[in-house]
């Protein structure tokens, strides 16, 4: 690369990479990224003079203005920022949650399964259609439907034809898991969550360079930066890798697709974080794939000259799924070294090559190939002299273990013993310091023996105070935080809020009232972007579908309801997706069931069976 730069002076002409090692000086290493969620805390707002409560709101520091919103995507565009994907998040402090007694969990204990070798797969004949109707429910999973692999054209192949298609299925959960199986064709989702998940690598070799066309291309990278609201550092990293080196390139400001370029020509790697901030596809993409998940679906896509390796050696906190979009790249995947590193919390610093073995996999991703990889397998990829290479790795996963639940889980059933139990509030006997402490470690002693079964029995005892539902919900209302909003199809958007014709017309706004009676049938746009949460405040409805594209760009959504209509909540879950009239939801009067009705429809929570008024 050096070479390369001295090149450039010789002819010269002073390249965007001469001038930042001039300035920066080289050897400079990466720092790795850290997620930045917000602080602890939520500011409130009242939506209305009527039952419920809205809350969420407010935002992080300034964001750039985002750009015009394509026509096919229903929900506002929001302004781009970066989704870590190798970074672990820091989880912020919560403010107190309250919950009723649980009963006892079974204890779950990790198995560590032996690393299998990694299954190449043939590519599978198509999938056969089979028809799934408004109301249709799955009897023992989904039901399959034509979304494997079709040749682009006339009949709409492709990530766009395939997103068509799972537009027709009513259910959002049969969505995720068949994009899921699309993902993993023609190898069986049983099969690699038995084979493969948290556990071994898995290549899939189709043979078909146009499987994940439309997803996104070199042509979508360079229509982004040309949007101008790519920013170095904070939507894009530009880094080098060679002769053990590692460097991070990132100037000041936005990137312009002049310096972005050039710095490719002179052989840096270009890493896009958060591409859903400024690809529809992607957008629609993860956003039905966090479903199947239960957990944040991230993404980044990597751009790499031919020739050169754009990172070290390193592994990840999350699950990696590898799409190769175009080119070809030359990967090696080496077994995490120590049992340590066996499904890490978080991810590795920058590795060097003596401190790896073996690799396990050794391969070159083709476009439409697929490479999955667990959290903590050491990976590295370089680019082949003859061709370049753009990837989009899928990611999930991260801090999503039973230990992080355990983390939340633990401090609330000890808080619950506190109050409960006066056992707990006993106190320590006046001479343990005596006895007790690393110093007298080795000591028999008939108090240790005391002290140490005292202390075994509280913590056996916590089980019982143990809130498992309760930590369960507030689990999931981090995840509905995390989540992509929805993208509407048309006809969602018809039967929603978001294609209500309200407007200003003729000297006044027109349009304007949400006309829903006790016969108008709802139901919930998503099976996922509603929680019931317990909490010291309330009972917290948190939603989704004000959700940013941008990693918590806003602060979470909710709305504070009455206990009463805790049920009608629940009702509406367990109907999904079937549709119900307003006056079968379990409210004392129709009034409420009106105004409930009403409230969730204006947050694009529900949709109805038939549009409220004519566009």
């Amino acid at each position: 690369m050096a070479a390369m730069v001295m090149e450039q002076r010789e002819l010269g002409r002073l390249s965007a990479l001469a001038v930042y090692r001039r300035m920066a000086g080289t050897g400079r290493m990466e720092r790795r990224r850290r997620g930045a969620p917000l602080p602890a805390g939520r500011k409130r707002a009242k939506a209305r003079p009527r039952r419920g409560r809205a809350g969420g709101g407010g935002s992080e520091p300034e964001a750039p203005p985002p750009a015009a919103p394509p026509s096919r995507v229903e929900l506002p565009e929001e302004a781009p920022v970066e989704l870590p994907e190798e970074a672990p998040v820091e989880l912020p402090v919560e403010a107190p949650w309250s919950f009723p007694r649980r009963p006892r969990e079974i204890p779950w204990s990790p198995v560590v399964v032996p690393v299998e070798a990694p299954v190449e797969a043939p590519v599978d004949p198509r999938p056969e259609a089979t028809d799934a109707g408004p109301d249709a429910k799955p009897r023992g999973g989904p039901k399959a439907m034509p979304c494997g692999p079709r040749p682009a054209g006339k009949d709409g192949g492709g990530v766009s034809g395939l997103l068509r298609r799972l537009a027709l299925l009513e259910d959002s959960r049969q969505r995720a898991a068949e994009l899921f199986r699309w993902l993993l064709a023609p190898v069986a989702p049983a099969e690699f969550l038995g084979r493969h998940w948290e556990r071994a690598p898995l290549l899939l070799r189709r043979g078909d360079p146009g499987y994940y066309a439309g997803l996104f291309s070199t042509a979508d990278f360079d229509a982004a930066l040309r949007g101008g609201e790519v920013h170095f550092g904070t939507h894009l990293d530009v880094t080098s890798y060679a002769e053990g080196v590692r460097e991070t390139h990132n100037p000041s400001g936005r990137a312009l697709p002049a310096v972005v370029w050039d710095f490719y020509q002179n052989g840096c790697s270009l890493r896009l974080l958060c591409p859903q901030a400024f690809s529809p596809t992607v957008w629609h993409f993860l956003s039905i794939l966090q479903e199947q998940f239960g957990s944040m679906a991230g993404a980044n896509t990597y751009l790499t000259p031919p020739g050169t390796q754009g990172f070290a050696p390193h592994y990840d906190d999350i699950e990696a799924f590898v799409l190769q979009l175009e080119g070809k790249k030359h990967w090696r995947v080496y077994r995490p070294r120590t049992d340590a590193e066996v499904l890490p919390q978080f991810s590795s610093a920058n590795l060097t090559q003596a401190e790896l073995g073996e690799p396990v996999l050794e391969t070159v991703l083709e476009a439409g190939d697929l490479l999955y990889f667990p959290r903590g397998f050491i990976h590295q990829g370089d680019c082949l002299p003859d061709a370049h290479s753009l990837h989009i790795t899928v990611s999930s996963y991260q801090r999503n273990s039973w230990g992080d639940f355990l983390e939340k889980l633990l401090p609330a059933a000890l808080q619950m013993a506190l109050e409960e139990d006066v056992e707990y509030r006993r106190g320590l006997p006046m001479d343990y310091l005596q006895y007790m402490g690393v110093a007298n470690s080795d000591t028999v002693n008939a108090r240790r023996t005391a002290f140490v079964e005292k202390v075994q029995s509280l913590i056996k005892k916590l089980v019982d105070y143990a809130p498992i539902d309760a930590a369960v919900d507030q689990r999931a209302k981090s995840f509905l935080h995390d989540c992509l909003p929805p993208v509407l199809t048309q006809s969602e958007k018809a039967q929603s809020v978001y294609g209500f014709p309200a407007r200003w017309q003729d000297g006044g706004p027109c349009n304007v009232d949400i006309l829903i009676t006790k016969d108008t049938e709802v139901r919930l746009l998503r099976h996922g972007i509603v929680r019931l949460c317990n909490e010291e405040a309330g009972v917290m409805l948190y939603y989704t579908t004000e959700n940013s594209r941008v990693y918590h760009k806003e602060e979470p959504k909710f709305l504070e309801l009455d206990p009463e209509y805790t049920d009608s909540i629940e009702f509406l879950l367990s109907s999904y997706p079937n549709h119900i009239s307003v006056a079968n939801l379990p409210c004392e009067t129709l009034e409420e069931k009106i105004s409930l009705a009403t409230l969730l429809f204006e947050k694009g929570i529900l949709t109805t069976k038939k549009p409220l008024a004519k566009i």
